[in-house]
């Protein structure tokens, strides 16, 4: 397998806090990957960042008054620290709105330009009557003219995986205002996805180990490519870079055209804060290295379709050719990595429709872990899942805290109560031979779970071993061996040693718990890093907050490490608070549908 792996996280918009049901979709599930990979003695380069050009930022600062770069700044300061809180371990988030991610933009276009895949189209746009100002397709909304489902978007209906434009939809409204949207003739650039049509279809039927509805959703879209809308007619984005077309001040490149590019500009910035300028070109480039895209299913089409037709024509490689483009030959996702949606009561978490747990509050309450662990164990991975505060409740006191938290808490307090340090193993016998080899065992099935983005079912095996040892510990009861010391340390080091096993194999999903699971075995140092907020600076530009960190240099690796007799232990503090049972009924005061 490749040492050089890119995790390629989908960018959050910047116009408010994200809500956990962005984060179960790109967030975590793109971190344990990452730690895993990492755990595992991979090269990872995890990019990503806040998406901040478009209609919705201008329209959600004027609701603020503010300007559109004070909002962008605004919401990119409180992702950015969510993200950190959580613990998401990004080697660069960054932002859209930098002087390296707009040249890196239109490097791109202009290798699609000059190959022929993009192409000017006199057009209808859609326009709010009200206020003049351009309504971008997924603020627009009606009847999907092929389903007939209502609440189609302007560019793709999420029933039947059309792709749409804004005229095509039946009885079409603003999302903003819900006034009827007016539709004037405007010139644009569009995508020619037609003439990538064939070139997409063979490398799709390539990606034979990609999750099944990923796979079966884009192959269906190809059947049905139009060229895509590449510009809009608003004064907040990357400029075109054409003679005739740079200077104009309400020309700009569309903001899902820039987004998709975002993963190349992040791994380009990451190089050269890194003291590297070309280290990017090692995960871009190198036909050994692999790259994993991270996003919710109403995602998949930018990524699965979209973004592999641009690298495709950037690169020369569509249906009629042309030549290696500015930034030379990309390489295309090897994985799209797709989670289904997470709701609340049934519906889809919504910030515009009032069903929202930000980011933030739920970290100030809960901490990280919390959240992880939900989202791994019970998130959204094949399927919509349905968040409620009484299974929330349940999965915290009952597996986190009663599992997980219990074993770690009675192993070291009983060592340290009988012997002050970890116990040697002077009586082994088949029973502990037994669980030890199992626990050494699950690395290994444990991995090819990870490995293939399987996180609940790899979760779920870690929990297993977790069970193992609590079994394990109550049927040879310890604490009534005070006669056979030789047999109650060899138990208490068993147990130990299994502790060890599963704190790692749950590092991935719980770093912060690792962390002090790693100290309560008497470690120190750092076990599994986390992401640092930094102020960085951009020569012509304003210093503005990335999250970075120090990986390379944490402990923690993917086997079982023999603990050593010896080592002191202290009485250690419990890992995880149980929750009032009558929060599952009422959940916390922030939460709230509006």
């Amino acid at each position: 397998m490749s040492s050089r792996i890119l995790t390629a996280v989908a960018w959050p918009y910047a116009n408010g806090p994200r809500h956990i049901g962005h984060v179960s979709g790109f967030g975590v599930p793109s971190d344990v990957f990452s730690r895993f990979m990492r755990m595992s003695g991979h090269d990872v380069l995890m990019v990503s960042g806040t998406d901040e050009h478009g209609t919705p930022i201008s329209v959600q600062a004027e609701r603020e008054g503010l300007t559109t770069r004070e909002l962008a700044d605004k919401y990119n300061r409180v992702i950015a620290g969510d993200l950190q809180g959580l613990g998401l371990s990004y080697d660069l988030f960054t932002r859209t709105v930098t002087r390296n991610h707009y040249r890196v933009v239109q490097d791109v276009f202009k290798g699609l330009y000059d190959n022929g895949y993009v192409v000017p189209k006199v057009t209808k746009g859609a326009v709010s009557p009200s206020t003049g100002r351009t309504l971008p397709d997924r603020y627009i909304e009606g009847t999907c003219p092929i389903c007939g489902f209502d609440g189609a978007r302007g560019d793709q209906c999420d029933n039947c995986g059309n792709q749409l434009d804004p005229i095509d939809l039946i009885n079409p409204r603003s999302r903003i205002n819900g006034e009827t949207p007016k539709f004037v003739e405007t010139e644009h650039f569009f995508l020619d996805l037609p003439a990538l049509a064939g070139s997409l279809g063979s490398w799709l039927s390539a990606r034979t180990d990609w999750r099944p509805n990923v796979l079966k959703f884009s192959q269906n879209l190809l059947d049905d490519l139009k060229p895509r809308a590449i510009t809009r007619d608003l004064d907040w984005g990357v400029p075109i870079p054409l003679d005739g077309w740079s200077d104009q001040p309400m020309k700009r490149l569309y903001v899902w055209f820039d987004a998709v590019i975002g993963y190349l500009s992040a791994s380009v910035e990451w190089a050269r804060r890194t003291g590297d300028p070309e280290a990017w070109r090692k995960w871009w480039e190198d036909p050994e290295a692999l790259s994993y895209y991270f996003m919710g299913k109403d995602n998949i089409v930018f990524h699965s379709v979209i973004w592999p037709g641009m690298l495709l024509g950037h690169n020369g490689q569509g249906d009629h050719g042309g030549r290696v483009g500015p930034l030379g030959e990309l390489r295309l996702p090897d994985e799209v990595v797709s989670s289904e949606f997470l709701t609340m009561s049934g519906s889809k978490f919504s910030t515009s429709r009032g069903q929202v747990i930000y980011v933030g509050d739920f970290l100030d309450e809960f901490g990280p872990d919390a959240l992880r662990y939900f989202i791994a164990v019970a998130g959204p991975e094949n399927q919509d899942s349905d968040f409620t505060w009484d299974e929330f409740v349940r999965r915290n006191n009952f597996e986190l805290a009663n599992e997980w938290g219990n074993l770690v808490n009675r192993s070291v307090s009983m060592a340290h109560k009988n012997v002050g340090a970890v116990p040697e193993a002077l009586d082994l016998r088949d029973v502990d031979h037994a669980l030890m080899a199992a626990s050494r065992g699950a690395f290994d099935s444990i991995g090819a779970l990870l490995r293939r983005s399987r996180f609940k079912q790899a979760i779920g095996e870690a929990m297993k071993v977790v069970g193992s040892a609590n079994k394990y510990i109550s049927d040879n009861e310890p604490w009534k061996l005070k006669d056979d010391p030789a047999r109650r340390d060899t138990v208490l080091h068993t147990a130990l040693q299994v502790v060890s096993d599963a704190n790692t194999l749950l590092t991935p999903f719980l770093p912060h718990a690792s962390q002090k699971v790693h100290e309560a075995l008497g470690g120190s140092g750092v076990w599994a890093a986390q992401p640092e907020i930094r102020t960085v600076s951009e020569e012509g530009g304003p210093d503005y907050p990335v999250l970075m960190g120090d990986y390379a240099g944490e402990q923690a690796s993917w086997e079982s490490v023999p603990i050593r007799p010896g080592t002191p232990l202290a009485k250690p503090s419990p890992l995880f608070a149980k929750l009032d049972d009558k929060l599952g009924e009422t959940g916390p005061d922030f939460a709230r549908l509006t």
